[in-house]
């Protein structure tokens, strides 16, 4: 499966959840501006994400992967919600999309998850 590479402006928000660290940021279907696509996406070089569907897998104990979705995008949110860990204004970053899901209702102001890899400027990775 090929990646896409997606760049962007935009605040996010870096975590650790168990061995990975993770970034949420949001974007935009339209001009209206209203953050419905979630990015959540593995800060290292060597991943493509995958790692991140293994763990909602595992702990998520989903079985779907709109569920598993869903479960990434609590994930996020929880971490940007709480405010303790790296919170970057305005970052441009380079996403590498690995998968796209399209929930069939809005969850976590979403109906879309992105997932993949994130290249972030070196001074902003530490979660």
């Amino acid at each position: 499966m090929s990646l896409t590479e997606l760049t962007a402006t935009s605040r996010v928000t870096v975590f650790p959840l168990e061995t990975l660290t993770l970034a949420y940021t949001t974007q935009s279907s339209d001009e209206r501006g209203l953050g419905d696509i979630g990015l959540v996406a593995v800060v290292d070089v060597l991943s493509e994400g995958e790692e991140l569907w293994r763990l909602a897998r595992s702990l998520g104990g989903r079985n779907s992967d709109a569920d598993r979705a869903r479960w990434i995008l609590t994930q996020a949110n929880r971490a940007r919600v709480v405010a303790a860990y790296t919170d970057l204004p305005r970052t441009t970053w380079t996403a590498y999309i690995r998968r796209r899901i399209d929930l069939d209702v809005l969850f976590a102001n979403h109906d879309t998850l992105l997932t993949g890899r994130i290249s972030l400027p070196t001074s902003s990775r530490g979660a």
